[in-house]
């Protein structure tokens, strides 16, 4: 079974996501580069899992570097300097939950063709350097400052109201600083790191933000901004506290800076073909928008779950940016006239729980059920995607957790609930 999910390596701490583990990951990290920075989300667990990483880079030569805590998008503009960066973070998972996320000096995520190569460097076994060699290990300081500079000298001042909830995430050490130096007049919730997440989930979900979206209403605000755990994400309220939701604020941020080319996973609104000349589908997690992003030379990228890739920036998904480039398009417009404008199909997402070892059997039962579905195009790029003349729906395996997920679109109410219910019956039948 592969350790790598569409997004790194997590688990929950002590059965899936071990100290021993992390070692293993680390001295793998230590044999292929020489010098190697790191960041970590405020979750408890964050400094064991860091201990563990130095000690296998250092006992394979390697120099580690700690940048401390901060968001993964500060430490992946951080990593321009170094072999290699690793957040430790399990992103938007529960706080029993920790893992790595690993990152090329350009801001990309480790592809597909690394991944494997530190995974069979894991199983291969330890390979430990002679004392004299033995690695060192230093703070790094800088990176939170160096993130703020960057994104405030290529986005214009943000001369809004705006409503910030971190989550009690990484991102309460650099979001608040880059709105405020933009000019946002700026209340912020839950901005206290905390790695019990105890303000909200760390996921941002709508039914998680109701203290954002009253604020939004209440204090008479421009813009509601969320980010998840370790600042990939963000979702967002526009002024009248309606949810924008990641896959909406896609078609925003295109309507916007018109991109000539975009990426996008199969589970995107099909309204993005309505909006971009050229438009690159592919599986769903950053490290393949990332991928698409550079093989395509695209101009934009990003994914419904609520990360957004722009490749001048780097090629992290960089919550901090898209939030602070949303404050900035909410001091020239009102959001919620400005989503007016932009096209909207009524949409279906649900995901349902099993155990990670019905995995293979579900998939497999997957495969024959959508198999004999009758429908136009049947894409298999990522689960399985049957696309009809007036919607879609999506059946897929999360590669981060033991879920099946459902997404469909449909250009009127009464066909999505029949694509909705189609998928469900086929997801029952997988689950029994």
């Amino acid at each position: 079974m592969s350790l790598f999910g569409s997004s790194g390596i997590r688990g929950v701490v002590g059965s899936e996501f071990t100290p021993d583990l992390a070692m293993r990951i680390g001295n793998s990290l230590g044999n292929m580069y020489d010098e190697i920075i790191h960041g970590r989300d405020p979750r408890i667990s964050g400094r064991m899992f860091l201990s563990s990483l130095v000690a296998g880079e250092t006992a394979a030569g390697a120099d580690a570097y700690d940048a401390g805590m901060i968001p993964t998008p500060t430490l992946a503009r951080a990593a321009e300097n170094f072999g290699c960066g690793v957040m430790i973070t399990a992103s938007h998972n529960p706080p029993e939950y920790n893992g790595v996320k690993l990152w090329n000096s350009d801001g990309s995520a480790f592809d597909t063709v690394q991944m494997q190569n530190v995974e069979n460097r894991i199983f291969s076994g330890h390979q430990v350097v002679n004392w004299h060699n033995t690695g060192m290990c230093s703070a790094f300081e800088g990176a939170i400052n160096s993130h703020v500079e960057s994104v405030c000298n290529n986005l214009a001042n943000a001369d809004c109201h705006a409503i910030l909830d971190c989550g009690c995430g990484a991102t309460c050490v650099v979001s608040p600083m880059v709105l405020q130096t933009l000019g946002c007049q700026l209340t912020t919730v839950n901005s206290q790191p905390d790695g019990f997440f105890p303000g909200r989930s760390s996921e941002p979900t709508e039914n998680q933000l109701h203290a954002l979206r009253n604020l939004v209403i209440s204090e008479n605000a421009d813009v509601g901004i969320a980010h998840d755990g370790d600042g990939d994400r963000m979702v967002a309220f526009d002024d009248k506290g309606n949810f924008i939701s990641g896959d909406r604020l896609i078609m925003l941020f295109a309507s916007w800076i018109k991109p000539e080319s975009i990426a996008v996973p199969v589970d995107s609104s099909m309204v993005v073909e309505e909006l971009v000349k050229k438009v690159f589908r592919c599986k769903v997690g950053d490290v393949y928008i990332a991928e698409t992003l550079k093989e395509n030379d695209a101009d934009f990228g990003g994914e419904p779950s609520g990360t957004y890739i722009f490749p001048q920036e780097s090629y992290c998904p960089d919550g901090i940016f898209a939030g602070a480039l949303l404050a900035s398009i909410a001091s020239d417009v009102t959001l919620s006239e400005f989503m007016s404008s932009i096209p909207e199909y009524p949409v279906f997402r649900s995901s349902s729980s099993f155990k990670s070892a019905d995995r293979e059997r579900i998939s497999d039962t997957l495969r024959i059920e959508m198999d004999s579905i009758d429908c136009d195009c049947l894409t298999t790029l990522d689960g399985y995607r049957a696309d009809f003349s007036d919607g879609w729906f999506l059946i897929r395996l999360s590669g981060t957790e033991p879920k099946i997920r459902i997404t469909a679109e449909a250009r009127d109410r009464e066909v999505l609930n029949q694509m909705q219910a189609i998928a469900e019956k086929v997801v029952m039948r997988c689950l029994k």
